[in-house]
């Protein structure tokens, strides 16, 4: 079921995906680890399609959801270290229509913009349309103080912090992906997937429930309090969360926070140069941005503690906190990356010249990592010697 490579001193690695099979309801992933560029774990296997069987092969690719805000901020860091972006201006200053001259560039990727929900009811298929959803945000007003707090940008974060990067570089973030990044470093990755990739992506579905799953407080608020914010995050979609996620509209659109079409060893590859020094895509001090926190605490949207950096998230430790607020993600102290709906995940550990993927086909129930990604990673950290992370990081 399981094939592709693992060095002997990651053994564990490969012990945990086969469980995630045997006992944790896996149905279709992939796992890659990369030390100093090298890969050291590349490994796929179950089905990448329940309805006609179809095997999960090395080139198969999926949606990887919000993993998707981690190449977006990429970009962003890019276009800093370049000089093409200050994070202290405001957005209006590269895109005058904007307006709301008190949201800087910094605010939109630590999501403390008060963007994060749209008031106006979206059609069918509105999230396909880029200049549509750049339109609606333009006349969006923030739903708290923007810098007062943070909250969660789901969606939105793709169309606030790609149109700056549109207006700033004269490429769409798509466009900008694929010439920048992809293209570069021989990647098979995607934020607007050309049509004959299309057979080979693993649609994407729900993990079979298992006992102690909990349903996020979001979801619950969502659920019962039809007036909430999180309601309005959670149902004004334009049909994307109903099932739309899978449709060729959606493959080919360029949503910046949630489209990404990739694998792990594309997810790992992307972080390579971040776990190395930056490589040719930013230097040191946008290196440092990426993993200093800036916003933590109760989360406006999620409403359970989180953390983000610049565009990315550090570890995240909820193991303790009330039922519906515990989704966590430990990492060391120096990892930085970003979590996708369902669990995958894509990182960079300096300290360790490490970068990691994840990815997979049956969503879970958490909105950060949930057993099957947290085993692959424990065992990462512990192939490394590390030993306990019982005080939020892996040590």
């Amino acid at each position: 079921m399981v094939d592709g490579v693992c060095e002997p001193r990651f053994a564990r690695v490969r012990e945990e995906f086969e469980r995630n099979f045997a006992e944790r309801g896996e149905v279709g992933a992939s796992v890659c680890v990369l030390v100093d560029g090298e890969p050291i774990v590349d490994l796929w296997g179950g089905v990448a399609d329940r309805a006609d069987g179809r095997a999960w092969e090395r080139d198969t690719v999926s949606v990887v959801f919000s993993t998707t805000k981690g190449v977006t901020a990429l970009c962003a860091h890019m276009l800093l270290s370049r000089g093409q972006l200050d994070l202290a201006a405001p957005v209006a200053t590269y895109w005058p229509e904007f307006g709301k001259e008190h949201i800087t560039v910094g605010m939109l990727l630590s999501h403390r913009a008060g963007l994060a929900v749209i008031s106006e009811q979206l059609a069918p298929g509105a999230f396909f349309d880029w200049a549509g959803m750049v339109a609606v945000l333009e006349k969006q007003q923030p739903v708290w103080e923007p810098g007062t707090r943070h909250g969660y940008h789901a969606f939105t974060f793709g169309w606030l912090v790609g149109e700056v990067v549109r207006r700033a570089s004269g490429r769409s973030l798509g466009e900008f992906v694929r010439a920048e990044i992809a293209e570069p470093l021989g990647l098979d990755l995607w934020l607007g997937l050309p049509e004959d990739v299309e057979p080979r992506v693993a649609p994407m579905g729900l993990a079979d429930p298992r006992p102690g799953d909990e349903p996020p407080r979001l979801n619950v608020v969502a659920a019962t309090e039809p007036a909430s914010v999180q309601a309005g995050l959670l149902v004004n979609t334009g049909g994307y969360l109903e099932g739309g996620f899978n449709t060729r509209e959606a493959h080919a659109a360029e949503l910046g926070a949630v489209g990404a079409v990739t694998n792990a060893r594309a997810l790992a590859g992307v972080y390579q140069p971040l776990s190395c020094g930056g490589g040719s895509l930013v230097d040191g001090v946008a290196l440092a941005r990426m993993a200093t926190t800036v916003s933590a605490g109760q989360d406006a949207i999620g409403l359970a503690n989180s953390r983000f950096t610049y565009g990315f998230v550090p570890s995240v430790d909820n193991r303790h906190e009330p039922p519906g607020e515990r989704d966590s993600m430990i990492l060391s102290a120096d990892a930085f990356g970003h979590p996708g709906l369902g669990g995958g995940l894509g990182f960079a550990s300096p300290a360790n010249r490490l970068s990691f993927g994840y990815t997979m086909n049956a969503m879970g129930p958490s909105t950060l990592l949930n057993a099957r990604g947290q085993s692959l990673v424990d065992a990462v950290y512990t192939s490394l010697g590390y030993s306990d992370d019982s005080a939020e990081v892996w040590r």
